[in-house]
């Protein structure tokens, strides 16, 4: 594409938001325009660049190659367009913005992110509520929330846009903890949860048995129960405190036989329609500070 053109924002807007919502409808409600302006919008975008950014079936929607390629980009011009805008006209800004998110990564990863936001904005009233995955899921959808993170499959589905992928590791209260055990004792929040379901269906793969020990709602619980010895449990590994080990296997549970690697999950964030100019500020904040690794 020759060096003079220029993309239009407006159409990459379009079509980020497409990408983030997964669905022409739910972006056309995001940004107060119908499904065939929408659809019209994406084919400009494509007549631009001179290639499609979508595959489109009756039941699903992806991204071309092309379309994945052009995503990371657009997303920062975007966020570089509305950084300078901001800077010029944007007044001290105002309002309570309502956050759902998992405790364990609002211990690991939100705190100084929040911070930043708070400080730059210190008009705007933040309230953090950390919950598990399914009810932060079910209070979003009852209105409680103007923004959500949520664990989730990295397969799977879902509304809302990656903004973080977890490695996951095995936790014990020492190497050898579970030596010995024909049957695997496991420490788990409860149902539905993705660590849960990482953990059983690795085990199940590999024919390892397995129990559930203890379930508990809160991580700080979760910890203790395997400080004390009752069970292995997973977590992200940058969420293992200094007294429990994180380890690839654990010798001696049956034979053998090691426990299975663990696949990543990942962290998605959902906005509410009609989202206050405050509360997407907030949005974009998080997205370019975990973008960075911040």
């Amino acid at each position: 594409m020759p060096g003079t053109r220029t993309f239009d924002l407006d159409l990459l807007r379009c079509f980020v938001t497409i990408a983030e919502t997964g669905s022409f409808t739910r972006a056309g409600d995001r940004l107060g325009r119908t499904q065939s302006t929408v659809s019209l919008q994406i084919r400009r975008l494509e007549d631009q660049i001179g290639r499609p950014v979508f595959v489109r079936t009756p039941r699903s929607l992806a991204l071309t190659p092309d379309g994945e390629r052009l995503l990371g980009p657009a997303r920062q011009l975007l966020r570089l367009n509305d950084a300078a805008l901001a800077e010029l006209f944007e007044p001290d800004m105002t309002g309570r913005v309502r956050l759902g998110v998992p405790e364990d990564f609002a211990t690991a990863h939100l705190p100084g992110v929040l911070a930043a936001f708070a400080k730059a904005h210190p008009l705007v009233e933040l309230e953090v509520t950390c919950d598990l995955t399914l009810n932060l899921l079910d209070a979003f959808h009852a209105g409680r929330f103007d923004l959500v993170l949520v664990k989730r499959e990295p397969s799977a589905a879902l509304e809302g846009m990656r903004v973080w992928r977890e490695p996951l590791v095995w936790v014990a209260r020492d190497a050898g903890a579970a030596a010995g055990m024909a049957c695997v004792p496991l420490v788990v929040s409860p149902e539905p949860c993705v660590y849960r379901k990482r953990a059983t269906d690795a085990l199940d793969a590999m024919g390892r048995k397995w129990r559930v020990a203890y379930t508990s709602t809160s991580l700080a619980g979760a910890r203790s129960a395997v400080h004390a010895g009752l069970g292995i449990t997973v977590l992200p590994r940058e969420m293992v405190p200094p007294y429990l080990a994180a380890v690839s296997s654990l010798a001696g549970i049956s034979g053998d036989h090691d426990l299975p690697p663990l696949y990543d999950t990942e962290i998605a964030l959902i906005e509410a329609p009609g989202l206050s100019d405050t509360a997407h500020r907030l949005a974009q904040h998080i997205v370019a500070a975990l973008e960075r690794g911040e």
